[in-house]
């Protein structure tokens, strides 16, 4: 894609979404790790729905690493995928208290050493928790980059490095975000809203005719 196209898609969705924001709830980087984590084939509204709970039994990484899994359980059970989401907050608590002197790390090498924690994970906690470059790619990123033609690919690693080859360090936070809100509420997986969408004058998915 030309330079000036990649421009013009960050203007137009900084217009749409002009102060774009994670929607999991979190107060600091062990918060956002482990709600990034619970968020894996759930929504962010159901995670915010029990962390509460779960962070004020568990404060931060030192308590959560000598919780009893079936504790854990219990409180995030609403989320699905309840038992391996627990074994991993748990096992990743304690790498960070073993390695990281119960601090959470502030780099991607690093932070994919602990149990549940993928690129995507990895590139959230950077961004919301550091505000370091990063990009997320989720399932609404997948989709819409692939829409807008940016990629040609459904493998979340190779775009998250097309993405970041052409989206410049200090927009890739906040473009990340903006992407993934534009697939949730604008260009939806089986019916996107093309009509009232901001980038349909450049999108070569777009289906409708603006002339």
């Amino acid at each position: 894609m030309a330079k000036v196209e990649i421009k013009t898609i960050i203007r137009l969705l900084k217009k749409a979404y002009p102060s774009p924001e994670c929607e999991l709830d979190f107060t600091n980087a062990y918060e956002v790790l482990v709600a990034t984590i619970l968020s894996a084939q759930c929504t962010d509204k159901k995670v915010n729905t029990v962390t509460p709970t779960l962070f004020k039994k568990y404060p931060d990484p030192q308590i959560l690493s000598r919780a009893r899994l079936a504790s854990v359980e219990k409180i995030i059970k609403s989320l699905g995928l309840y038992h391996n989401k627990a074994k991993s907050i748990i096992s990743a608590a304690k790498c960070i208290c073993s390695e990281f002197n119960g601090v959470v790390p502030e780099t991607m090498d690093e932070l994919t050493r602990l149990a549940g924690v993928g690129r995507k994970t990895a590139n959230c906690v950077l961004v919301n928790a550091f505000n370091k470059p990063g990009i997320m790619v989720d399932t609404h990123c997948i989709r819409v980059s692939n829409r807008l033609g940016l990629v040609a690919t459904k493998d979340a690693v190779k775009i998250e490095l097309a993405l970041k080859e052409i989206v410049p360090l200090k927009e890739q936070g906040a473009f990340s975000h903006r992407v993934i809100l534009h697939g949730r509420r604008v260009c939806f997986a089986r019916k996107p809203n093309c009509l009232e969408c901001i980038l349909g004058n450049v999108c070569p998915s777009c289906e409708v005719d603006n002339g």
